[in-house]
């Protein structure tokens, strides 16, 4: 359960800090957005790191679901969007590939 907390943590501060950058360059916000942008990424990081994985490639391959899935509740949540049938069919195949990767039988 800790790998899922740590991964949708890792999620959620990776697009807070993109979104940030996409704020101050897309939105026209002040370039202030920068500054809590660059915490968050930080924050993102540190919390990839924390993945239970003897492989970094690993751990990173499997965020991919994760990220796509939590970009979407983004997109929702703070842009007001909400995803289609083919979003959700995409995030669903992420997902499913995310838990292979996680949870698959590996050799001893």
């Amino acid at each position: 359960m800790s790998t899922f907390i740590y991964y949708i943590g890792a999620a959620m501060a990776e697009i807070a800090g993109c979104f940030a950058f996409w704020a101050w360059l897309r939105l026209d916000k002040s370039a202030l957005w920068i500054i809590p942008g660059v915490l968050s990424l930080a924050v993102f990081a540190f919390l990839l790191t924390r993945i239970d994985s003897d492989f970094a490639g690993r751990a990173y391959a499997a965020y991919g679901g994760i990220y796509i899935a939590s970009s979407l509740l983004w997109m929702w949540a703070v842009e007001g969007i909400r995803a289609d049938r083919w979003d959700l069919t995409g995030a669903a195949v992420c997902l499913l590939g995310a838990a292979i990767i996680i949870w698959g039988p590996r050799p001893t």
